[in-house]
């Protein structure tokens, strides 16, 4: 009766890893049986959130800020870019009356070619910012997921589901998660 609350699609696609996913199956399988509630009774489900661990935690704030620091010299060329083009647009503009069609047609040109520099460059800003936030996170990850097993193994966890679409409060162990990573 417990499980047939949770979307089991989810519940499969957002297990955490490793023997777990064992644990779904049988739980998923006890499901399926008319004794299935007896038994469910008796198992132990935690729940993790993924996205408020890589948002509250001292570790995911310290990454972020460290990125932010790393990437904030080429965020602001990147501004000042955009703010040059911006500037550069804004004199053609008043400039256009008075310009031979030859120069304003340079003119449009050169500003095209610094608005295609600009976006290439904020693709390739993007990508690395990602790129670097990503492996950042993936060693908060990590030490989250040891956290996880170290909490289900000292509290008698059956089955610890993460990400998932709704979620009781009772189940909810995201705080001791976060937690265990601040010391």
């Amino acid at each position: 009766m417990f499980l047939s609350g949770l979307n089991v699609s989810v519940m499969t696609r957002r297990v955490v890893r490793g023997p777990l996913v064992i644990a779904v199956a049988a739980v998923i399988g006890l499901g399926a049986l008319p004794v299935a509630p007896s038994y469910a009774q008796g198992t132990k489900i935690g729940f993790v959130s993924t996205e408020r661990i890589l948002r509250d935690s001292k570790p995911a704030k310290a990454a972020q800020a460290k990125i932010e620091a790393e990437f904030k010299k080429r965020n602001q060329d990147l501004q000042k870019l955009s703010d040059d083009l911006r500037a550069q647009a804004q004199k053609l503009d008043k400039d256009a009356p008075v310009l031979s069609e030859a120069d304003r047609i340079k003119r449009q040109r050169q500003l095209q070619d610094m608005d295609s520099e600009l976006q290439r460059k904020r693709r390739e800003f993007q990508e690395d910012f990602n790129r670097r936030r990503n492996e950042e996170f993936s060693a908060i990850v990590e030490k989250a997921d040891a956290a996880i097993k170290k909490i289900a193994q000292q509290q008698n966890y059956d089955l610890i589901i993460q990400d998932a679409v709704t979620v009781s409060p009772r189940v909810d162990i995201t705080d001791q998660v976060i937690k265990a990573l601040g010391s």
